[in-house]
């Protein structure tokens, strides 16, 4: 499945605050997952392989580095739990990082919610404004406008790249 997102990750304190926000918005709660992100070398955009208990796939993705929303073409292919695919790409394109997260996903129509605790980094909220064939990238935009501002989150919090990028560069520094 190929789709255009919106998205925008914040550093959180206030977690609670949100799922309480989207749980008065009604807000559908999909669950909470734990995550294995396998990050792979590769030479343009990001190759990542799901493991969770909820979501299982193989993604790729181009996105900009930037603090504010940012647009993010994406190609997902969902995978079976357990399979030999991790260890397929580790060998032909070697494991670049893992990322260990519990997710806990909601949903508000075509967006995408997440409370994450990541391991070695802390907490975070993303927010993914989805697109489909149809969906114009301005009202993707606003979408998630809407809920930085509804959730209060300063451009302070704001992270211009991946959890991926950040584990790499919190390692690269404990080994200087």
């Amino acid at each position: 499945m190929k789709h255009t997102n919106i998205e925008i990750k914040a550093r959180c304190s206030n977690q609670e605050n949100i799922r309480n926000i989207l749980q008065t918005g009604n807000a559908d709660f999909k669950g909470l997952d734990h995550q294995i992100d396998s990050y792979f070398k590769v030479n343009s955009g990001r190759l990542k392989l799901r493991e969770g208990s909820i979501e299982n796939a193989l993604i790729h993705y181009n996105r900009e580095d930037k603090y504010e929303a940012k647009e993010s073409d994406v190609i997902l292919y969902q995978n079976s739990k357990n399979s030999l695919l991790k260890e397929l790409l580790t060998r032909a394109l070697g494991l670049l990082i893992t990322v260990d997260k519990e997710r806990e996903i909601y949903f508000i129509g075509n967006v995408k919610f997440h409370l994450d605790k990541v391991k070695g980094l802390g907490e975070f909220v993303e927010i993914e404004a989805i697109g489909n064939g149809n969906t114009d990238k301005e009202n993707l935009m606003s979408q998630c406008k809407f809920y930085l501002n509804l959730f209060g989150i300063s451009k302070e919090d704001l992270v211009p790249v991946s959890y991926s990028d950040l584990l790499l560069d919190k390692q690269n520094a404990q080994n200087k």
